[in-house]
Formats: C-alpha cells, sequence, structure tokens
C-alpha cells in the first residue's frame, strides 16, 4: 500500500509539474516572437515526453500487478526464500542462488509467462532493474498473447 501511494503522490507532482512547465511554453509562444515561439515549442516537448513516460510506466505497473494477481490466484508466486542480513538486505549469494533456479525454469519453459514473471522477481532480488524489467515485460507480452522479442 505504501508503494501505490508513493507512486501516486509522485504521479501528482509529476502532473502538476509538466501543467506549470507547459503553461510557461504556452506563455513563450503567446509572446510571438521567432524565439520566444521556438523556446514556447522546445518547453513543450519537455512535458509531452513526461507524460508519455509516466502513462507507459504505469500501464506497466498494472499489467505487472493484474499477473501477480493471477498467479497469486493460481497459488504460483514464488516464495520469499531469500536470506537477509541482521539490516534486512537481501542476502547476495542467497539471490544468486535463487536467480539460478529461476533461470533454470524459464529456459525449462521459454514460452510460459509465469517462468518469466518469477525470473523477474529474481532479477529485482539481485538488484538486477533493468534486466528485472525486460524479464517483466516479456511475460506480460508472452501473457497477453503477443509476439516476443528475440535478443
Amino acid at each position: 500500500m505504501r508503494a501505490k501511494l508513493s507512486y501516486v503522490v509522485t504521479a501528482a507532482v509529476l502532473v502538476f509539474y509538466f501543467v506549470l512547465v507547459g503553461s510557461r511554453g504556452v506563455m513563450l509562444i503567446e509572446s510571438g516572437t521567432v524565439v520566444t515561439v521556438t523556446f514556447g515549442v522546445a518547453v513543450l516537448i519537455l512535458p509531452v515526453i513526461g507524460l508519455w513516460f509516466l502513462w507507459k510506466n504505469t500501464q506497466f505497473v498494472r499489467r505487472a500487478n493484474a499477473l501477480a494477481a493471477e498467479l497469486d490466484a493460481e497459488g504460483g508466486l514464488p516464495v520469499d526464500e531469500l536470506k537477509r542480513t541482521p539490516g534486512g538486505r537481501i542476502d547476495r549469494d542467497s539471490a544468486d542462488a535463487v536467480f539460478a533456479k529461476r533461470k533454470a525454469e524459464t529456459e525449462a519453459a521459454p514460452d510460459d509467462w509465469r517462468s518469466w514473471f518469477r525470473l523477474a522477481v529474481a532479477y529485482h532480488d539481485a538488484r538486477d532493474t533493468p534486466r528485472a524489467r525486460k524479464a517483466m515485460q516479456r511475460a506480460i507480452a508472452l501473457h497477453d498473447g503477443r509476439p516476443v522479442q528475440q535478443h
């Protein structure tokens, strides 16, 4: 719940910022000189890119959460078997061991979105966020029946 709240607050702050920046861009365009119109258009591009990024990220999170809920209903969510340090951080060797197991499962069933979901969680636990995101994107694509790009 805390993660959802922080995401919503961050998104709201970003939208406010985008509106503020966009209004400045419109003001520059309304000035009417070549220089201010050029700067105004350039300033308007930033909120458009930001809103697009926010929208794509929100879609990704919603789809990943939907997969988690479906996997939970099936009883297939990965069990947290990771050892932790006294400070609560995940032990690196433990994360590597679980990752190796999840990778083997995914190699055995490369077209199963469930194995890719669990691999994404293992990547996340191993603090490899870019690969975790790619694995989750693949899980979403497989779940939705979309073609998956080979890398």
